[in-house]
């Protein structure tokens, strides 16, 4: 049973931080890349970033610099650090997790599971 918990959303100011945690009860393969979405306006499920096996990272192009994606093996956990946010980062965040993504991460088809979101509102 694969399970994906996130927590750690709330109501902001633009500027502060948020760091969002998911818990993952998913047994972890040689390969795998666990990620982040936000569901945007107009029902589009986006991108936010993405690790790999090998550690390596990858971010949309509007969140590079100011969020950060990390892990922790031993707790099965997914984090992502949210810095000097702005009022376009509101959005449900997802967790998602699949066995390899390469270089179409972005696209949400790729994920196998997912978790129910947490909301983030900015304002």
């Amino acid at each position: 049973q694969v399970q994906l918990v996130e927590s750690g959303g709330g109501s902001v100011q633009a500027g502060d931080s948020l760091r969002l945690s998911c818990e993952i009860s998913l047994y972890i393969y040689s390969s795998y890349c666990m990620g982040w979405f936000r569901q945007v306006p107009a029902n589009r499920r986006e991108g936010v970033g993405v690790i790999d096996t090998n550690g390596g990272k990858s971010y949309t192009d509007s969140v590079k610099g100011r969020f950060t994606i990390s892990e922790d093996n031993g707790k099965r956990a997914l984090y992502l650090e949210m810095d000097t946010l702005k009022p376009e980062d509101s959005g449900n965040y997802y967790c998602a997790a699949t066995y390899a993504c390469g270089s179409s991460w972005s696209n949400s088809r790729v994920f196998t599971y997912w978790g129910l979101g947490t909301q983030v509102t900015v304002s």
